[in-house]
């Protein structure tokens, strides 16, 4: 094989993803001392969830009101339906304190009250915990904030347009990786003896999504091809009140969550009744207090019935809140609103659910270290923490605490190891490199993978979307298999230069197809309906499901396991024993 064309690198830390866990865990392990190469296959910190979060970050500071990392942790628990992974939640709650406040020590700008943070409360809070920056701003506040923090750290390589292809392997250690820059076609080499996947969660996979281009669950795949293991891939939390009507251009589709629970937004069926109550939970009096599953239940129900708004989903209403108070909250979005036909004050707007986060993924230990040596996650790559329902506010939170305990991990597993060296990388990179470069079909022969991602949207969306059924669940995986046969193993031919959005649609529907069927094996196996997981066959939660399911994948084959749930003491924790006692206990 020719290796004159393929760019030879090194590091002692990869980290794969550059949005808020990413960016956290490459700055963690600099400041360990590690040379680190960042990359994305986006702008750095361009890409990914983070910069498009608009909402809070939950964090038990204090600043308002008495708080505990101890009562954030009770919540998270009670919001995860019995299935967190119990070491993993403490780290979030414990240790988010310290994430946040040096965010705040950055600059991040975190809204005030007078000498303290402002915070606010949220739904499955049992309190005001949740700081955020004003005006949807949070999320790119964040991303700017730890990008300058980057761009700052000379050991730090940022590397944007690069995907990454496989994971090196070599005696079941992490050895590297081939990547592909997207903008000149060019092969790439990366010796590391330590990799972390930061490259958030898998909500592409659905037709009606809140995610960016890059969200399609390239981590899950790379772990499970070298050798890792995933857990509670069936749990796809849909955010319920995603925009559905009128139009609405230049916004999240997410925007309206924090208005909701700061103004009390009413959800209303199609003939114009409030509708939560009648599904087993209480009629939310004051603000926003019904989780994300127990509301996307209530509404997609309510559309089965019959009652719902015109387009599908649910009113949102804010006509009781006083024009002032709206404008206070809404700001200058107001007159992005007018400007799109939208007066909150005359008209409700439609909302339906809307696939945004992924309660699973790879499988760590509370150092963030995978069953491949050398193999660390973080952020939303990562799955046990939020067990069957994520708590609100708690993405942010996770992606900077599990992104900096990652980034410390690997450094210090780094520094026992050197990089592979060349010609042995050479050897265990070749299959993917010849795959890389190989002869393929005319573009004209060639599968329209951009058309069947499309068809993958809609068949998780379909069989594998909010609700489910045994039925359902077995003819998605039929027709999974055969996108994946209408793919076949050979990329397309380069049609339109280096940049060739056929072949990045193909390396993408790659992964997509293993990360869906590893989504609905789990959701097929879940006979009972917990938190985000709904099985129309299966109604209510069963005792005997209190257990996690773990998948691996080797040699074209599955292996789905169950395992207990991690725990840890309730004494300990009501005690305030030390996180290294607990957190490996």
């Amino acid at each position: 094989m020719n290796t004159e064309d393929i760019l030879n690198m090194e590091a002692d830390v990869l980290v794969v993803g550059s949005g808020g866990a990413g960016m956290s865990a490459a700055l963690a392990a600099s400041q360990a001392g590690s040379r680190v190469v960042m990359a994305d296959r986006s702008l750095i910190s361009r890409g990914g969830a983070t910069v498009m979060a608009q909402m809070t970050v939950a964090v038990a500071l204090g600043e308002q009101v008495p708080d505990d990392w101890r009562y954030h942790y009770a919540d998270t628990l009670k919001a995860g339906r019995g299935l967190c992974n119990e070491p993993l939640a403490r780290l979030l709650c414990e240790k988010g304190i310290d994430s946040i406040r040096l965010m705040d020590g950055w600059g991040v700008g975190w809204a005030r009250d007078g000498n303290h943070l402002a915070q606010a409360i949220a739904p499955g809070h049992d309190r005001p915990r949740c700081v955020y920056v004003d005006y949807l701003n949070t999320g790119p506040a964040v991303a700017k904030t730890l990008r300058t923090q980057v761009v700052h750290d000379g050991r730090i390589q940022r590397l944007g347009d690069i995907l990454i292809v496989d994971l090196l392997v070599e005696d079941g250690r992490i050895a590297g990786a081939v990547a592909l820059h997207l903008t000149t076609g060019q092969r790439m080499l990366i010796r590391a003896p330590a990799v972390v996947i930061a490259t958030g969660g898998l909500t592409r996979l659905y037709k009606r999504n809140s995610a960016s281009l890059n969200m399609g669950g390239d981590g899950y795949a790379l772990a499970l091809r070298a050798g890792a293991r995933l857990i509670d891939m069936e749990f796809v939390q849909f955010f319920p009140i995603g925009h559905l009507a009128p139009r609405l251009v230049g916004f999240d589709p997410i925007m309206w969550d924090p208005f909701r629970y700061k103004l009390g937004g009413r959800l209303l069926n199609g003939l114009g009744e409030e509708f939560v109550e009648k599904y087993g939970h209480a009629a939310e009096q004051e603000g926003y207090t019904v989780t994300r599953d127990a509301a996307t239940y209530a509404i997609l129900k309510e559309v089965e019935a019959g009652r719902g708004s015109p387009a599908g989903g649910a009113y949102l209403s804010f006509q009781h809140v006083p024009e002032a108070e709206l404008r206070k909250a809404f700001g200058p979005i107001i007159k992005k609103l007018a400007a799109n036909g939208i007066d909150l004050t005359k008209m409700p707007i439609e909302v339906s659910p809307i696939a945004h986060y992924h309660m699973g993924g790879i499988r760590v230990d509370v150092t963030m270290a995978t069953d491949v040596p050398g193999l660390y996650a973080a952020g939303e790559a990562v799955g046990g923490a939020n067990g069957a329902n994520r708590l609100s506010g708690n993405a942010i939170t996770e992606a900077i605490t599990f992104g900096l305990q990652a980034g410390r991990s690997a450094a210090a597993y780094a520094q026992t190891l050197l990089p592979v060296d060349q010609a042995r990388a050479d050897t265990l990179a070749a299959p993917t490199l010849a795959w890389l470069a190989a002869k393929s079909p005319a573009p004209a022969k060639s599968p329209n993978a951009a058309a069947l991602i499309v068809k993958l949207q809609d068949i998780m969306q379909t069989y594998v979307g909010p609700f489910r059924t045994e039925a359902g669940l077995e003819q998605a995986l039929r027709e999974i298999a055969q996108l994946r046969g209408e793919l076949g193993d050979v990329l397309p031919a380069a049609s339109t230069g280096p940049q060739d959005p056929m072949r990045v649609d193909a390396l993408d529907l790659h992964n997509m197809l293993l990360v869906a069927e590893a989504v609905a094996r789990s959701a097929l196996s879940r006979r009972e309906s917990r938190g985000a997981h709904q099985r129309d066959d299966y109604p209510g939660l069963d005792d005997a499901w209190v257990l996690n399911q773990t998948l691996s994948w080797r040699d074209g084959q599955w292996t789905l396991a169950k395992q207990a749930v991690e725990r840890l003491d309730p004494a300990l924790i009501q005690a305030g024993a030390n996180f290294e006692q607990v957190g490996q206990a």
